[in-house]
């Protein structure tokens, strides 16, 4: 009156391993284009900018302190003027941001730079606003 149980047959292991991995490689080149590489190119663009720090420009470090680079030390520091007279040291990796670069000095006859107030409206806006127009 009981039927007896019997074992099912071993399927196919070869299609459903790679079926199984698939969504595993598909999540992780989604992080990579959307996490890893953004991430990596501000890092590159950080450095550059560092890199390229001089006299004269004015920063923002990470602490939120605005002040005027006086001098790039080769050992990594670089001493800020916040005020009139008052000088700190900094580490180059805290600077988050250089706000401005110093105006080149142009001659008359060069028209690199256009002084303020020339009548020539600075290019402004990214690609939305490009985009709508505005």
């Amino acid at each position: 009156m009981i039927s007896p149980a019997y074992a099912q047959a071993p399927g196919a292991g070869g299609g459903d391993v790679f079926v199984s991995l698939l969504p595993l490689v598909l999540i992780f080149i989604v992080f990579y284009f959307l996490l890893i590489r953004p991430q990596q190119q501000k890092m590159k663009q950080h450095r550059a900018m560092l890199e390229a720090l001089k006299k004269g420009d004015q920063v923002l470090t990470g602490g939120g302190i605005v002040g005027k680079v006086t001098r790039v030390d080769p050992d990594g520091m670089v001493s800020v003027e916040i005020a009139q007279g008052v000088q700190v040291k900094v580490a180059k990796a805290t600077i988050s941001d250089v706000l401005t670069k110093p105006a080149p000095a142009a001659n008359e006859n060069s028209g690199a730079a256009s002084p303020p107030g020339s009548g020539q409206a600075p290019q402004s806006g990214g690609f939305l606003s490009k985009l709508f127009k505005r």
